[in-house]
């Protein structure tokens, strides 16, 4: 069975009021429930809010939509899936993985491969340690890893997001981890609990739980300001690192998607995220609500593209793709 055959057809009729069809417009499509590919395992942050956004969604389209986790190569291997689906309907949950894997060269797509439909949400990324170490602020970790060069182990999901914040916390305080993969937050969420690596990439929504019970612990967070959730949790920034990063997560189609079918998914996704009860229990998980239209989704991400470019110069380990 082809990739393409596996996304096939996604989205039927719908009739609502979308945001520039005319009247009484409707868009007909041969398929039972829309498909929505994640690239990430179940249990993720990624999965855990896009499946929370999609059964809200899913009441403004009038057709079930269907989770589909296609995990593996740091997002790619479902990111190449959506990417070669007919644009007849299915639709794809990307974030800042689609440049990061292309900057670094583990593909050769980006943003700009798809249609961007909507941005939903910004998750700010957390230094996590497991709760085994002995180190409670990131001064202690960095003391420690510059007399152990090269022997603190963190966990990242390499070419992606995670592997980014690793480099930047290596460029900012001057020392050298040894990097271990692990595809997703989940994996590396359990490999920190059972102290097989020290560090990792965590989100308030894989880690506020664990915290309280001292299975890791939160070393900094990479935002402007303290998050009202995790008060006691300083910012990189105030122990001396600057980094503020994170993760953005929007909804892609293939590119060639029907203008009618892209208006149709911006509409319901926008009606989605006014739903008050949604966004807050997207801020319960750690998550913020940030939605932007495709007018403005487009320019948010040319200028993250340009970031993550320069930040993989800054870091060395840009491979001589351009932001596009």
């Amino acid at each position: 069975m082809t990739n393409r055959s596996i996304v096939k057809s996604c989205i039927a009729a719908a009739m609502l009021a979308v945001l520039p069809v005319s009247a009484g417009a409707a868009v007909d499509l041969p398929c039972q429930a829309v498909k929505l590919i994640v690239p990430w395992k179940p249990g993720g942050g990624t999965d855990i809010i896009f499946r929370e956004v999609a059964l809200e969604a899913q009441k403004h389209l009038g057709k079930d939509i269907v989770i589909q986790n296609i995990a593996g190569q740091s997002g790619s291997k479902g990111a190449k899936v959506a990417k070669e689906a007919r644009p007849d309907g299915c639709i794809f949950a990307g974030h800042d993985s689609l440049q990061t894997t292309y900057v670094t060269g583990k593909t050769d797509f980006n943003y700009f491969a798809y249609e961007p439909i909507v941005l939903l949400t910004f998750t700010p990324a957390i230094v996590g340690a497991s709760g085994k170490v002995d180190w409670n602020n990131m001064a202690e970790m960095v003391a420690y890893a510059k007399a152990h060069p090269g022997e603190v182990l963190i966990g990242a999901t390499l070419n992606s997001t995670s592997h980014f914040l690793a480099a930047a916390v290596e460029d900012a305080a001057g020392i050298k981890l040894k990097i271990v993969s692990y595809e997703g937050t989940a994996e590396r969420k359990t490999a920190m609990m059972g102290g097989h690596v020290q560090l990792g990439e965590l989100n308030i929504t894989a880690a506020q739980k664990l915290f309280k019970t001292g299975d890791l612990k939160g070393l900094g967070i990479a935002t402007e300001q303290r998050d009202p959730r995790l008060p006691d949790l300083p910012t990189l920034r105030e122990q001396g690192y600057d980094i503020v990063t994170g993760i953005s997560r929007g909804v892609f189609a293939p590119e060639g998607t029907p203008q009618e079918i892209l208006d149709m998914y911006e509409a319901a996704f926008a009606k989605s995220m006014q739903n008050p009860e949604l966004t807050k229990s997207l801020e319960g998980k750690g998550t913020v609500p940030t939605f932007k239209s495709r007018a403005d989704f487009v320019p948010f991400l040319t200028k993250s593209a340009e970031e993550i470019e320069g930040l993989a110069k800054k870091i060395g380990i840009f491979k001589g793709k351009k932001a596009s």
